[in-house]
């Protein structure tokens, strides 16, 4: 649902913020006031195509920025997801910016986007139906998902995409399989050679790092014994040695302590040192014995280590990535020894997967053949009481090849006037017929749509061209229908619609400053009788008029 448009320096808009509401929305305003303008601007937000002569004389941008209120739908939050677009409290600003240059902006929650995004973001927020944007209605796309509205085809529908997108996994895999299969062949050869190779080594993980340390070693073996034999000689092996000055230290405090005790505490502090100087003096000892010079064993490390190095500068800079590419190589191995039996088993799952598709697509077309022949009859019997009562309205299918909706492929066709065949909608309808035609449709599908489910924004611009008496209270009738479960917003001439408005905009033109400004205000009360009295009686307000007007208001609440 929209919350809030705001319009800059769009056409003769300068400023204008729009706060809309649930229900019916009317905008209403003298001939060439701009109220098409504010359908034009929401368009924009919609993806629709921009154009640097919509920029208003003496800016350099335009600016539109609509807050909709977003409903729960899955494949919308997918979407957002995708884009990593994240709405604010189940709320989503969309903006367009209009460069004087010709060139566009669009945004979504003030992140860059497409205006393709947007596009893919309108089917969820809401369609626009006029005399220059009918943004969905000519869509084959959106004409099946009227059908399957109609027919409450939802479930069915899920479940055939469902299996589709399994029955395609099924055959991306099979084509991978078979495109790869000689090249894995071809490939087999070589790595049997590497995981023999990376086998034969027993690559240990931290391995290099252990060889480095033992080389470091046994290449200076001399300097270790010297050094080793002194610090051990200076430790405790020498008459001088520390060991030998903390003993006799120790004498003395302890001659001390007989003569007074507080000595007992220096000497038991000086007790640790003693322990660690005599391990370290023993662990020096036993390193001392053990260390010699073996260069075989120098070589058998440096042959290792050499070993090592040309795996690494193969197969990776580590010994962990060595074994890793070792996992992988395994793995190609396995796919390779295995493929067969695995492509076996896809074509078995497809197989399946293609019998419960058929029978799906089949029970989907049935339910849609039925739905349309209904619906057909349901659409003309609206038509009627929208003056266009000789209109005839089929439903036209054709198969198609496997999709996510099934084999069917919807073309709505419409014979406006007695005597001519049928043709595409969007080949022989005016804009007004269009309207008309849309209104119908959604008058046809509203009970099939839930009444809590997501409220989406539907916008009728012209939907009143060529109606009158009778025919424009049937059409305010419609209008308030559908707004009991959408958001509708509806630019009208006529008073018979505006008075069933549950919010009633006025667009009016004012010269400011010596220029032309269009400006939009929410109106209640007298001054919405005053509107639809000058709707009624033209610039003249008479007292009948007014009369009329508040008589048409009571009976718009009413009904």
């Amino acid at each position: 649902m929209l919350v809030e448009l705001l319009v800059e320096n769009y056409a003769v808009i300068e400023r204008a913020r729009i706060r809309f509401h649930r229900g019916l929305n009317l905008l209403t305003g003298e001939t060439g006031s701009g109220k098409s303008i504010v359908v034009d601007a929401l368009g924009l937000l919609f993806g629709a195509r921009a154009s640097a002569e919509s920029v208003r004389s003496g800016a350099d941008r335009a600016r539109i920025s609509g807050l909709f209120e977003i409903p729960e739908e899955p494949g919308l939050h997918r979407l957002l997801e995708e884009a990593g677009i994240e709405p604010e409290e189940g709320e989503l600003l969309l903006e367009r910016e209009i460069m004087i240059s010709g060139k566009s902006r669009a945004f979504a929650a003030s992140k860059p986007v497409t205006a393709a995004l947007l596009r893919d973001l309108a089917v969820f927020l809401g369609d626009i139906h006029g005399q220059h944007d009918q943004q969905l209605l000519f869509s084959p796309e959106a004409q099946l998902n009227i059908i399957d509205q109609a027919a409450d085809n939802g479930g069915i529908v899920s479940r055939t995409a469902a299996v589709y997108q399994e029955w395609r996994a099924c055959a991306r895999e099979l084509t991978e399989l078979e495109r790869s299969g000689q090249e894995r062949l071809r490939l087999a050869d070589l790595w049997n050679f590497q995981r023999r190779e990376i086998e034969a080594a027993a690559v240990r993980p931290g391995e290099d790092a252990e060889l480095e340390q033992e080389r470091r070693v046994l290449q200076n073996v001399g300097r270790l014994q010297e050094n080793v034999t002194i610090a051990y000689s200076l430790l405790y092996d020498s008459p001088d040695s520390a060991a030998a000055q903390l003993k006799q230290a120790a004498r003395r405090l302890e001659e001390l302590r007989r003569i007074d005790q507080t000595f007992g505490e220096l000497l038991e502090a000086l007790k640790p040192a003693v322990i660690a100087l005599e391990e370290t003096s023993h662990s020096l000892r036993s390193y001392l014995s053990h260390l010699e010079s073996d260069p075989a064993r120098l070589e058998q490390v440096e042959s290792r280590r050499a070993l090592l190095e040309g795996l690494k500068r193969k197969y990776g800079s580590t010994l962990e990535e060595v074994l890793a590419f070792l996992e992988h190589v395994r793995g190609h191995l396995d796919a390779v020894e295995h493929s067969g039996e695995r492509a076996e088993a896809i074509r078995i799952k497809q197989q399946e997967l293609a019998c419960a598709y058929e029978q799906l697509a089949r029970q989907l077309s049935d339910s849609r053949k039925r739905a349309a022949r209904t619906l057909e009859r349901q659409v003309e019997a609206e038509l009627k009481s929208l003056a266009m009562e000789r209109t005839v309205f089929r439903v036209q299918f054709e198969e198609t090849s496997w999709a996510e909706t099934g084999t069917d492929r919807a073309g709505f066709l419409v014979s406006p006037n007695v005597g001519e065949e049928p043709k595409p909608l969007d080949k022989i309808a005016s804009g007004g017929e269009i309207s008309r035609i849309a209104l119908a449709l959604k008058t046809c599908i509203a009970p099939s749509v839930h009444a809590d489910g997501p409220q989406r924004t539907l916008v009728f611009d012209e939907v009143d061209a060529g109606v009158g008496g009778r025919a424009a209270e049937t059409v305010g009738r419609r209008l308030k229908r559908i707004a009991a479960q959408n958001q509708v917003l509806c630019v009208t001439h006529l008073p018979q619609i505006a008075s069933f408005a549950d919010h009633h905009y006025v667009v009016e033109k004012r010269e400011v400053k010596g220029r032309t400004v269009a400006e939009i205000e929410e109106i209640t009360a007298d001054a919405r009788t005053r509107e639809i009295g000058r709707m009624l009686s033209g610039e003249r307000l008479t007292p009948e008029a007014l009369k009329h007007a508040e008589q048409l208001i009571r009976l718009g609440t009413e009904k």
